[in-house]
């Protein structure tokens, strides 16, 4: 049977559905990285803000409103399957309480004065001044060691499989179209519906499409066509091959380790300081 139109990633997004939800979502994803693009997430966050937290009259009061809780929490998942833990939704709130601090602590030194600039324009300012005097020396063996003992897994090389799925399904069309499929019968429409997707992260499939179907592809034997049930409905699906994972070594990713030690530490250094900054500052809840 003809493959159709491969996924050349594997990893098929949705597009953007809607700005405001994409806003939140980007925002999510930045929280885990916080420093390392800061000025995008202040561009993120610092567009919904003007309508969700309007400028404190007290200037060392930054309130954390009920309304931009809610909205980080509604727009954690854009197909609202998730919400965020506390712990995540924490991240997300601290993010926008640095960016906020960030714009303040720019505009009260004026870099703005002459300009009319918006809150992420203001607080990307202050990024670059907070980063540009951040010096951070090569790792001693023993800190790259640590580190990577802990870090090994971003440069480990994922389990990945690539196979052949038809589009979801009731049981009953996807038995059928399983039936012309073994026959060599398939229409030439199943044909070109019918995804190849390549070299997927074994880790992500039970994400997009379920465990009982993680399991039951990865239980297949090579090129037999069968029935598989995901979250969105009933597929015929045929598993082409998989390649185990490989464990990183040191030496085989040295330069590659060292830089991103030196991008973690200069995230971390400039969290740190825009904690001493956030000293001055009371973060306020709404109840």
């Amino acid at each position: 049977m003809r493959s159709g139109r491969p996924d050349q990633s594997g990893d098929a997004v949705a597009g953007e559905a809607q700005p405001s939800r994409s806003l939140f979502s980007a925002a999510m994803r930045l929280a885990r990285e916080p420093l390392l693009h800061f000025a995008l997430l202040g561009a993120i966050i610092f567009g919904v803000d003007t309508v969700l937290h309007p400028p404190a009259r007290d200037e060392k009061v930054i309130t954390v409103t009920k309304a931009m809780r809610q909205s980080f929490i509604e727009h954690f998942d854009e197909d609202k399957v998730r919400t965020p833990s506390a712990d995540q939704l924490q991240k997300m709130i601290d993010s926008w309480v640095a960016s906020e601090i960030l714009y303040r602590e720019g505009k009260a030194l004026g870099v703005d004065r002459g300009d009319d600039m918006i809150r992420d324009r203001i607080a990307f300012k202050m990024q670059l001044m907070i980063f540009d005097q951040i010096r951070v020396e090569q790792p001693t063996e023993e800190q790259l060691t640590g580190w990577f003992a802990e870090n090994h897994a971003r440069f480990d090389e994922p389990e990945r499989v690539s196979f052949y799925i038809t589009p979801p399904t009731d049981q009953a069309t996807a038995q059928r179209q399983l039936d012309d499929i073994v026959q060599q019968h398939e229409s030439e429409e199943l044909q070109q519906q019918t995804r190849a997707i390549l070299g997927r992260p074994v880790a992500s499939l039970a994400a997009s499409f379920g465990e009982d179907f993680r399991d039951a592809l990865l239980a297949m034997a090579p090129e037999q066509w069968k029935l598989l049930r995901s979250r969105d409905g009933w597929h015929v699906a045929r598993i082409d091959s998989r390649h185990q994972g490989k464990l990183a070594h040191l030496e085989d990713v040295r330069d590659e380790a060292i830089r991103l030690w030196r991008t973690d530490e200069t995230r971390k250094l400039a969290w740190e300081a825009v904690k001493r900054l956030k000293i001055s500052y009371q973060v306020r809840d709404e109840q």
